[in-house]
C-alpha cells in the first residue's frame, strides 16, 4: 500500500517544506479563480433559461440590465473580500468573519453554507463540463454520469499530489480558457461592429418548446429578479481567495488581494463580452448544446477554433471544481480546530494537503452527480442559495466590525458593506423563493442538519475532554509485586485520565516500560515534555519526530528495531487507548488512527497489541458559559 501510494501521489513531503508548496500569484490565480472565471460558461445561459420561455426574443432587451446588476454586485463583493483578506490572514472567509463579529450561530450558518457551496461547486462544474463534452461529441450523452464520476476521481487524485503540483497541472488550461474566450470575444466584437456577424437563425423544430406559447401577462419584475438570481451563479467562487489566504506565499495577504483584483477584471471582461455577443446573436438555449458553443459556432463555424473553445470550456469547468478542493479542506481544518467536525480533518496528508477534506469532497460530489444524473440545471437551484448566505453574513460581519473598531475610512467602508449585505440578503431570499420548488427546498433540510451535526460534534468533544481532563493529578500506581520484565511500549498523544489508566495497566504487567510519543507538531511535543516533568511520572518518555506525518511508518520502524533485539521466547507489548463510544455514530470521531496502527502492528510475529478501553458517558453537555460567550 505504501508503494502504491507513492506511485499515485509521489514522494512524501516533510512538514517544514510547506512554504515551498504555497502559491504564487501566477499559479494562485488559476487555482483559486477557476470557479468564478468558469461561471461565465453557464451564467448567461441560466439567465436566458428564465427569460426566453416567458418573454421570447424580447428577453434580449432585459439581459444587459440583469448582467450589469450582477457585475455591480461582483465589484462590491470584491471590495468586501479584499478587506477580509487584509484583516483575517489565517483564511476562513465568511466563517471567521461571522465567528468574530456576529457570534457562534451565524458562524455555523456561514460554515454550513460554505460547505454546501463548495461541494456543489464540484458537482455543478463537473456536470457542466460533461455537458460541454457531450455538445461536441453527442454520442457520449448516455455516458455522462460515468464521465463526471471519472473527472471527479481524476481531479481528486491530482489534488492529493499537493498544491504546488496541482497548480501547474491546472494552471495552463485555465489560462488557455481565458485566452481563447478573449480571442472569441475580440473577434466576435470586431465582426459585430463590421456588420459581418448576424443573429442566429433557428428552425421551428429547434424553437419548439423554447419560446412562449402565449403572451406573458405576469409581473415582469418577478421574472427579472428570477433571472438575476439564476445569473448570480457567475459570482460563485469569489469568496475562495479570502478562504485560502494561508495558501499563498509571503506576503500572503498582498498576493491574495492581487489575485482577487485580477479575478474581478477577468470576470467583468469575459462575462460582459459574452453577454454582448449573446444578445447581439440572439442566442437561446436549445437542448444538446450550450450558449457558448453557439456563439463560437457563429463566429468560427465548426472549424478548429470552435473545438478549441469547447475543449477549453470543458477543461475550465473541470478545473472550477479545483477551487473547492483548495477552499473547503482549509475551512474543515478551521472547523476541526474549533471541534465542529472530526479532528481527522485537521491532519495533513503525505503531500501536505488536507487529504481527508479532499476525499470528503470526492465522496459527496460523486453522490450528487449520480443522484442528479449529472445535469447542471438540476443542481444550480441548490447552488446559489448557499453562496449568497455566506456573502450576506460576511458583508454584515464586516459592517459590524467597522462600527466596533472605527478604523480609518470606516464610514464609507461600512456603507459599502451594509449595502452589499442588503443586496445579497435580498438576493438570498429571491433565489430561495424562486428556486424552492426546483430543489432549493432540500437546502432548508440539509443546512440545519449540517449545523445540528456540527453542534453535536462540538458538544461530544467538549464532554469527552471534560471527562478525561486532569484537573488535578490522579493517583499513579507503582509497579505491582510480581510484574514481569517483558518490554512494554505505551503510545502517548496527550496526558489525561485515559493515559494514566494505560500507564497503570503497563505497570501491572512489566517493569520495562517506555512511553512513546510520535511528534507531528514540535510545539505540542514541547508542551508534553514540560507537563511530563511537572507531574514527575517515573517512566521514560521518548519522543520521535515525524516530519512526514506518517505515524504508521514511524511506529513500524520503531517496533521493528525493538523487536529485533528480543531474546528467544520474548515479546514486545504495545499499549494503546481505545475510547468506547455510547453510540455507534460516535465511532467516527474516535479511534481512527488506533485502528490503522493496530492493523499495521499485527504483522509482527513477536509483538502483542493491547487496547485499553476508556469509557465515557455523554449524559450532559458540558460547555462553560465563558466558552460559549467567547465565541
Amino acid at each position: 500500500m505504501s508503494k502504491a501510494k507513492e506511485v499515485l501521489l509521489g514522494k512524501s513531503l516533510r512538514t517544514d517544506e510547506i512554504k515551498k508548496e504555497r502559491l504564487s500569484r501566477l499559479w494562485g490565480l488559476p487555482i483559486l479563480a477557476s470557479d468564478a472565471v468558469s461561471s461565465v460558461a453557464y451564467a448567461v445561459e441560466e439567465i436566458l433559461l428564465v427569460l426566453v420561455p416567458l418573454l421570447g426574443f424580447a428577453s434580449f432587451g432585459y439581459v444587459p440590465g440583469v448582467v450589469a446588476a450582477i457585475i455591480l454586485l461582483l465589484l462590491i463583493l470584491c471590495f468586501s473580500y479584499s478587506q477580509i483578506i487584509s484583516h483575517y490572514p489565517n483564511g476562513g472567509g465568511a466563517y471567521i468573519v461571522s465567528k468574530e463579529n456576529l457570534g457562534r450561530k451565524p458562524a455555523l450558518i456561514s460554515a454550513a453554507a460554505l460547505i454546501v457551496d463548495y461541494i456543489l461547486t464540484v458537482a455543478v462544474s463537473i456536470s457542466a463540463s460533461t455537458m460541454a463534452i457531450v455538445a461536441a461529441v453527442p454520442a457520449l450523452a448516455p455516458h455522462r454520469v460515468l464521465i463526471s464520476v471519472f473527472c471527479i476521481f481524476l481531479i481528486t487524485l491530482i489534488n492529493l499530489r499537493g498544491m504546488r503540483e496541482s497548480s501547474k497541472i491546472f494552471g495552463v488550461p485555465t489560462y488557455a480558457f481565458i485566452l481563447s474566450m478573449g480571442i472569441m470575444i475580440v473577434i466576435g466584437l470586431f465582426r459585430l461592429f463590421s456588420a459581418t456577424l448576424t443573429p442566429i437563425v433557428y428552425t421551428p423544430d429547434q424553437l419548439s418548446g423554447v419560446l412562449p406559447q402565449e403572451v406573458f401577462s405576469g409581473m415582469l419584475v418577478v421574472v427579472v429578479l428570477r433571472a438575476f438570481s439564476s445569473g448570480c451563479s457567475a459570482l460563485t467562487g469569489v469568496e475562495a481567495v479570502s478562504n485560502a489566504v494561508p495558501a499563498f506565499r509571503d506576503p500572503s495577504q498582498h498576493n491574495a488581494r492581487h489575485v482577487l483584483y485580477m479575478l474581478a477584471v477577468i470576470i467583468v471582461l469575459i462575462f460582459g463580452g459574452t453577454t454582448v455577443l449573446a444578445v447581439s446573436l440572439q442566442v437561446v438555449h436549445i437542448p444538446g448544446t450550450t450558449v457558448v458553443a453557439q456563439i463560437a459556432q457563429s463566429i468560427f463555424g465548426r472549424g478548429f477554433f470552435y473545438y478549441v473553445i469547447q475543449i477549453t470550456t470543458s477543461l475550465i469547468l473541470i478545473l472550477a471544481a479545483n477551487t473547492a478542493y483548495n477552499g473547503l479542506p482549509l475551512l474543515l481544518y478551521l472547523l476541526a480546530q474549533d471541534r465542529y467536525v472530526p479532528k481527522q480533518f485537521s491532519q495533513r496528508g503525505a503531500k501536505l494537503s488536507f487529504s481527508n477534506g479532499i476525499l470528503f469532497i470526492m465522496v459527496i460530489a460523486m453522490f450528487l452527480v449520480i443522484v442528479f444524473d449529472s445535469d447542471p440545471h438540476n443542481l444550480i437551484p441548490l447552488y446559489s442559495v448557499g453562496v449568497f448566505i455566506s456573502f450576506t453574513l460576511s458583508q454584515y460581519g464586516m459592517f459590524r466590525k467597522w462600527l466596533r473598531e472605527k478604523d480609518k475610512g470606516w464610514q464609507y467602508k461600512s456603507l459599502i458593506n451594509i449595502f452589499g449585505a442588503i443586496v445579497t440578503g435580498v438576493g438570498s431570499v429571491i433565489i430561495f423563493y424562486s428556486k424552492f420548488l426546483e430543489g432549493a427546498w432540500m437546502l432548508a433540510i440539509a443546512m440545519p442538519v449540517i449545523i445540528f451535526v456540527m453542534i453535536y460534534i462540538r458538544n461530544h468533544y467538549a464532554e469527552v475532554q471534560n471527562q478525561v481532563e486532569l484537573k488535578e493529578f490522579a493517583p499513579y500506581y507503582p509497579r505491582l509485586t510480581g510484574a514481569q520484565g517483558t518490554p512494554c511500549v505505551v503510545l502517548l498523544q496527550s496526558i489525561n485520565k485515559a493515559t494514566l489508566k494505560a500507564l497503570n495497566y503497563a505497570n501491572s504487567i512489566s517493569d520495562d516500560i517506555t512511553v512513546l510519543h510520535i511528534c507531528r507538531y514540535p510545539e505540542h511535543a514541547k508542551q508534553l515534555r514540560a507537563q511530563w516533568a511537572e507531574l514527575q511520572i517515573p517512566l521514560k518518555l521518548e519522543i520521535i519526530e515525524n516530519p512526514y506525518r506518517d505515524t504508521s511508518r514511524i511506529l513500524k520502524c520503531y517496533v521493528y528495531k525493538r523487536a529485533k533485539n528480543l531474546g528467544h521466547g520474548e515479546n514486545l507489548t504495545v499499549i494503546m487507548i481505545k475510547y468506547i463510544a455510547n453510540h455507534w455514530y460516535d465511532r467516527v470521531l474516535h479511534n481512527q488512527t488506533t485502528y490503522f496502527l493496530e492493523q499495521s502492528l499485527s504483522r509482527f510475529k513477536n509483538v502483542t497489541t493491547i487496547l485499553i478501553p476508556y469509557h465515557y458517558s455523554l449524559n450532559t453537555v458540558v460547555e462553560s458559559k465563558e466558552d460559549i460567550d467567547s465565541e
